[in-house]
């Protein structure tokens, strides 16, 4: 795991704190340039958690970079709950946004989510994120979802991966699979986070 940020006691904590949670190597990095660096030297790990106020650059752009070298899972945490932020954070691939001041029971549970397969918005910033995010080019009604989407949809929000969500409903997971594409193809967007923000705006899932 890879954890950016440039204070150097909460990043510690982090370390510390994934270390209990059982993960193996935590490599550190206090700036863009730093994690750069340590992206190129490791690969791909299993998850980054970094901030998005970084000293050299934007932790955004980060983002962005990570994903398109094959990181499968990001976590932001933030200071800031600015709905700009949360929504650029999500858009440019993020699972998770967190706040810096939530308990260390918050932040827990927003990682395990994630290493779930699942995506987290801290409470505070959930509703920013479901009143704001819409895809160009559709109309984005997800009420014509059905209600077996809507299920697998609410359980997605929960955090739950495809296999969680199959044992759950009684399904397949390659059923479960094909239901995302079909709610992909409804909302216009193939990303997690976005299906359950745009559902969540909706009123369709809570």
């Amino acid at each position: 795991m890879l954890v950016v940020d440039d204070h150097p006691l909460l990043r510690e904590a982090i370390a510390a704190r994934l270390a209990q949670m059982g993960a193996g190597t935590v490599h550190e990095a206090a700036s863009v340039a730093e994690a750069r660096a340590r992206a190129t030297a490791t690969g791909p790990c299993d998850l980054a958690i970094l901030d998005l106020g970084l000293p050299d650059g934007s932790g955004i752009d980060l983002v962005t970079e990570l994903r398109s070298q094959g990181w499968p899972r990001i976590v932001v945490l933030a200071s800031s709950d600015d709905p700009y932020a949360v929504r650029s954070a999500f858009q440019a691939g993020a699972q998770a946004y967190l706040l810096k001041s939530a308990s260390p029971m918050v932040v827990t549970d927003g990682v395990r989510r994630v290493l779930d397969g699942g995506v987290y918005a801290d409470p505070s910033v959930a509703p920013v994120l479901a009143t704001g995010t819409r895809v160009p080019g559709t109309d984005n009604t997800p009420r014509e979802l059905s209600a077996r989407e809507v299920e697998v949809l609410q359980l997605v929000a929960d955090g739950q991966s495809n296999k969680e969500i199959g044992e759950e409903l009684s399904l397949s997971a390659l059923t479960v699979k094909s239901h995302l594409s079909r709610i992909g193809r409804k909302l216009g967007t193939g990303d997690r986070a976005q299906m359950v923000a745009l559902a969540m705006r909706a009123g369709v899932i809570r």
